[in-house]
């Protein structure tokens, strides 16, 4: 497989948002999901409305998330419905919760775990997606990135449930084996490319405020180093390969936290066992914009 091109950019504006994904090349066609995480009601790390609203408007797009599975603001549609009105989401574009009425299976061809995957049934109603996703850390995933917001975030609240136990299911989300939780998100992410058609959809990571913790966190940790930039690619293995590059790579000190996270929490293995699907390469080339 080539290398994938990965455009990059310093600035972390609305103005620039809109630059790189033209940078992409790529027009989404016909009725387009941004797919974002509306964020955890008392975090503050989420991708914020005055930063995506220029790019989700020229998309004419729909935000769109899925509710969560946990015990939080965001596990019932109707707290989840608060959440987004509080953040400001409504105020900018229109708004779907993928599984407000439910979900539907969609295939895992070639799962590691999984034989099928449960999305939020509007999914049916787009033709694109957008994966806009806050690149941090995470307390279970080691990292978040392009592949867990296609995975887990596209994912009803009874498909994250079956990706963390690798389709086992039961009454405890985490308890499921590490790699095998891993894994079954390369098998969601699968599911979702097959879906919409691999063209069909661009990745952007927003690498900002660099918390070792998720947007999913009430209370995430203070991030303990600046943040980086814009990384944007068709290729969605290599943005966040990048992603995880740029962070060790960086000649900042803060760095140790975020890489002991990612470590620890074998987070690579996501970026690993997505390109052994072959959604995508770890080689990659930059192109500063």
């Amino acid at each position: 497989m080539d290398k994938a091109t990965v455009y990059f950019t310093r600035e972390i504006t609305p103005e620039s948002l809109v630059k790189i994904y033209e940078a992409l090349g790529v027009e989404l066609k016909g009725k387009v999901a941004v797919k974002i995480s509306t964020g955890e009601p008392g975090g503050h790390n989420y991708l914020h409305p005055e930063l995506i609203k220029n790019l989700v408007q020229k998309l004419d797009g729909t935000i769109v998330e899925c509710n969560t599975a946990y015990t939080g603001r965001r596990n019932t549609t109707e707290e989840h419905w608060k959440a987004i009105e509080e953040h400001g989401f409504k105020t900018i574009a229109p708004v779907d919760l993928m599984d407000e009425d439910g979900d539907m299976p969609i295939p895992v061809l070639h799962g590691f775990h999984l034989e099928q995957n449960f999305v939020g049934s509007h999914l049916a109603r787009y033709d694109s997606m957008l994966m806009l996703s806050h690149f941090k850390g995470h307390a279970m995933a080691g990292l978040g990135g392009a592949l867990k917001n296609m995975s887990i975030g596209v994912a009803s609240s009874h498909g994250k449930l079956m990706i963390h136990t690798a389709g086992k299911g039961g009454a405890n989300i985490f308890a499921g084996d590490q790699d095998a939780f891993l894994e079954s998100m390369a098998d969601a992410d699968e599911s979702v490319m097959l879906y919409l058609g691999a063209k069909n959809i661009v990745y952007i990571n927003v690498a900002n405020r660099l918390s070792v913790d998720c947007d999913c966190d009430s209370h995430p940790a203070e991030p303990e180093m600046a943040d980086l930039g814009i990384f944007a690619s068709t290729d969605p293995v290599a943005v966040d390969q990048a992603c995880v590059d740029a962070v060790v790579n960086a000649a900042d000190e803060g760095k140790a936290a975020l890489i002991e996270r990612m470590e620890s929490r074998n987070g690579y293995h996501t970026i690993e066992a997505a390109a052994q699907h072959g959604l995508g390469t770890r080689e990659y080339v930059i192109v500063e914009i």
